[in-house]
């Protein structure tokens, strides 16, 4: 059990907040498999390296993680005034979503379910 008052206790948690500008998308329709092949690619580079990369990718996440790059990249600008050129990729992960389960029908009269696999993707920037 924490110590100290409720204001007190949010004071301690908001100071340890990480301030790096960030971007996540929840429930995107890829699964973290997939995801992950592309933000293996994109991992420590530079946005701008980076969105050459998602834009010449034929894989279907690339373009939902190029959408998100570059949300956070005016995140960065917007919110916390920094430069585009000194940006770089400092984290990018998949994290498992739910998962919607559906019917498929078979022969006679089986049912197979196919799961259609949901991901939390997140991107954090940092300065060079």
């Amino acid at each position: 059990m924490a110590k100290g008052h409720r204001s007190q206790i949010k004071r301690e948690r908001n100071a340890n907040k990480d301030t790096r500008p960030s971007a996540k998308l929840s429930y995107a329709r890829v699964s973290v498999q997939k995801a992950c092949f592309v933000l293996d690619a994109i991992r420590g580079k530079d946005v701008n390296t980076a969105l050459a990369i998602l834009t010449y990718n034929p894989r279907y996440a690339s373009s939902i993680i190029k959408k998100l790059l570059e949300s956070a990249i005016a995140n960065a600008e917007n919110n916390n005034g920094m430069n585009r050129d000194n940006l770089f990729i400092a984290e990018c992960y998949a994290d498992k979503g739910p998962t919607m389960k559906r019917i498929r029908p078979r022969a006679q009269g089986r049912a197979y379910r196919i799961e259609k696999r949901l991901s939390n993707i997140t991107v954090v920037l940092d300065e060079r």
